[in-house]
């Protein structure tokens, strides 16, 4: 799983940046076998200003599936991030799931 973390206004620290990888393979993980890449952007919209303006856009590519594309605006950057890793991972259960489900309701070929 390779993952990309990009800071936009801000400059990234590491534990921010351990953060985020962390939380992103714990929600991730059981689907590992899909994911091709992860890149997630993270902004402070307003800046120094405050407010609801912690953004985190998370884009999962995969293989055989459709992009998972997930974004979250809070107050607190590590907010953003767990809700984002948590509903991209839900999302990604619910994708694998309906693509299994269809499979075994394929009509099997018999061989001649």
């Amino acid at each position: 799983m390779h993952i990309d973390i990009q800071a936009r206004r801000f400059s990234l620290t590491r534990s921010l940046r351990n953060h985020a990888e962390r939380r992103l393979r714990l929600a991730l993980t059981c689907c590992d076998n899909y994911i091709q890449r992860i890149v997630m952007r993270l902004s402070d919209i307003n800046g120094p200003r405050g407010g609801v303006d912690k953004h985190c856009h998370l884009h999962v590519v995969l293989a055989g599936l459709p992009d998972v594309v997930i974004e979250d605006t809070e107050t607190d950057l590590y907010a953003a991030i767990n809700r984002a890793a948590e509903r991209a991972g839900r999302t990604l259960v619910r994708k694998v799931h309906r693509r299994q489900s269809r499979m075994k309701q394929l009509p099997r070929v018999q061989p001649a």
